[in-house]
């Protein structure tokens, strides 16, 4: 796991100035603490920052190879895990290596294949290599978005990065947004327009697409999606496959040469991960990490989207499959404090303390871990989320977890946006569910199954995906996520909703398949979601957060919000809300923490507005 970053001109020579090279470099030190990497010609500068887990001694970047009378140059982010098969195939092909590392296999797998490498890849990466005799650069990144490629081109420079502010180091990129920015911010996110970002001058490449840019520009295309298959397997047979598949991603990536361990939450997904690990690192001891609020447990109470705590789950599962478990228990106070860290980490409006609470936890994990396993995803795979059941939201054609556009709309001053907010986002619904693959013979269910899972994919787990990866290597943590295999994605969505729904259950396929080696208890509990803090010091804190914005009136994000609707909102304690904002959690305390967020970020990035 790294950071990467670069620039190219192909109509010119770049500028061969280490001071640019040196501030992007910078701005990916905490992703890549362990090792510093540059490559210069007249066309293109790449930049590594690396994190090591694999073959330490080795896979320095960017790596350069020669074969063919050519040179190739790579920089790479990521974990590929399937290079023992690669090599080997690789190697009956003739090709010689030098080191362990899945960087030189990656970079070889580009010599045979060309472009056509990224199919043979099973793993999370973002890459770009360079093809000095054809003057090109190929770009990609994963199937399923775990890793960021953010870019931008300027006049006939490509720029590009893991990170926003990578992007926002080189000259004369300079942060700008507009009205359409305003509609992501305000109606969307903390979601986001898979490919874009809230600068409407910086773009990402999105999850299964790749691209060359040459002296021609940059061509990009996608080279995989979902399909839709006819699902031959009986029941039996479908939870043999799945949790065959299952097992074999956890295994897959437990390999490190450097100290790994678990995320548990007590919850389905991350228990299964737990109880596979623990069998394949054994006779070592499997370290899991779970965490917790400070005088949580005098605050919670029971809701539709937090049933109940963690905290007996969590026993149940580490003391089933003998594992040394650490509770990182996390303060109010600085749970408010690392919002702005939060907003940094991610360049943008953050997901309150959701986000900020995985960057604290990270940070005590990476003291000492530096690869963990997490259980993110499944749920949209599998149909774990209240709205894949809920009858009045599963049929309505809108986003499941992010309503209330016209209330949000008001948070926006009158007539800054030039078109209809509702338009907008319902475009953007529009959009994802028309590009669902289904069957002819597909159900009436099946088919709008499809639909809410192409959603989930393409919007709400890559939110997730956006968090786990910012905040995790904001402390130089890797984070692994088995269940976005994209061979288990493949399997799950034609999976008739009938199977995955087994028992009228949410992820009920999942729960039989590995219903034999966990717990009761965990097997059958109730979905509960990522643990947020009940403690009103909390609330107290944010509350306070907004008041200052309130009480400065030159706080820029007056320059867009209505001032009337957030001092409403301030009084009200966030009572003009009956839904969350986005997903389960983000009720009051993080709807202030929100706004907050936001009016950090532009008083930090300090965007140009494009009216």
């Amino acid at each position: 796991m790294c950071g990467i970053g670069g620039f190219a001109d192909f109509t010119d020579r770049i500028p061969n100035d280490k001071k640019i090279i040196e501030k992007m470099s910078k701005t990916l030190s905490r992703r890549g603490p362990d090792q510093i990497g540059n490559y210069i010609n007249n066309n293109i500068a790449f930049i590594h920052r690396r994190l090591s887990v694999i073959d330490l001694s080795h896979g320095l970047q960017p790596m350069l190879k020669e074969a063919f009378g050519n040179k190739f140059v790579i920089t790479y982010n990521g974990e590929l895990y399937n290079t023992s098969d690669l090599r080997s195939e690789l190697s009956c092909l003739g090709y010689k290596f030098n080191e362990n590392s899945d960087t030189e296999v990656l970079l070889t797998s580009y010599i045979e294949w060309g472009e056509d490498c990224v199919s043979h890849l099973n793993g999370i990466f973002a890459f770009a290599i360079y093809d000095e005799k054809r003057q090109k650069i190929f770009i990609a990144r994963d199937r399923a978005g775990v890793k960021p490629f953010f870019y931008s081109l300027f006049n006939n420079t490509f720029v590009f990065g893991s990170e926003i502010k990578t992007i926002l180091s080189y000259p004369h990129i300079t942060p700008q947004i507009n009205n359409e920015s305003l509609a992501e911010v305000f109606l969307i996110g903390p979601g986001r327009t898979s490919g874009k970002t809230p600068f409407s001058n910086i773009f990402e490449l999105r999850p299964g697409e790749c691209g060359v840019f040459s002296g021609q520009g940059l061509k990009k295309r996608i080279y995989w999606s979902l399909k839709a298959h006819v699902h031959l397997d009986d029941f039996e047979r479908t939870k043999r496959n799945l949790r065959e598949l299952i097992c074999d991603s956890i295994s897959r990536q437990t390999v490190s040469d450097v100290p790994l361990c678990c995320f548990l939450s007590g919850g389905l997904d991350s228990s299964i991960i737990t109880t596979i690990t623990a069998k394949t690192v054994a006779p070592e001891t499997l370290t899991t990490y779970s965490v917790d609020y400070a005088d949580n447990d005098k605050y919670f109470t029971a809701s539709v989207f937090q049933p109940n705590s963690d905290s007996d789950y969590i026993s149940l599962v580490s003391e089933n499959s003998k594992t040394d478990h650490n509770i990182v228990t996390v303060s109010n106070t600085e749970l408010a404090e690392a919002l702005s860290e939060a907003t940094f980490a991610r360049d943008l409006p953050c997901m309150a303390d959701v986000d900020s609470s995985l960057l604290l936890f990270c940070r005590q994990v990476k003291k000492t871990h530096t690869v963990a396993l997490s259980g993110e995803c499944a749920d949209e795979i599998f149909g774990g989320y209240p709205w894949f059941r809920n009858e009045k939201v599963l049929w309505k054609e809108d986003f499941p977890w992010s309503g209330n556009v016209p209330l949000k709309a008001s948070f926006l001053k009158d007539g800054i946006l030039d078109f209809s907010p509702t338009d907008y986002v319902y475009q953007k619904y529009s959009d994802t569910v028309n590009k669902a693959d289904f069957l002819p013979s597909d159900s009436k269910i099946d088919k709008r199954i499809r639909e809410i899972t192409m959603l989930n994919i393409n919007w709400f787990m890559q939110g997730l995906l956006d968090r786990k990866d910012r905040m995790s290597m904001y402390s130089g943590l890797e984070v692994r996520v088995p269940f976005c295999d994209h061979r288990i994605l493949e399997y799950a969505y034609n999976i008739p909703w009938e199977m995955k729904n087994y028992e009228n259950r949410e992820k009920g396929l999942v729960r039989e398949a590995f219903s034999d080696i966990l717990p009761y208890e965990i097997v059958w509990r109730k979905k509960s979601p990522y643990p947020k803090t009940h403690n009103p010091i909390y609330f107290d804190a944010v509350k306070k957060l907004l008041k200052d914005i309130i009480d400065d009136k030159t706080a820029p994000i007056w320059q867009f919000a209505d001032f009337e609707m957030v001092k409403k909102l301030y009084e009200s304690e966030g009572n003009i809300f009956d839904v969350p904002w986005y997903g389960q959690l983000m009720t009051a305390p993080q709807i202030f923490a929100y706004f907050y967020s936001i009016n950090l970020w532009l008083k930090t990035y300090k965007p140009i507005w494009l009216k």
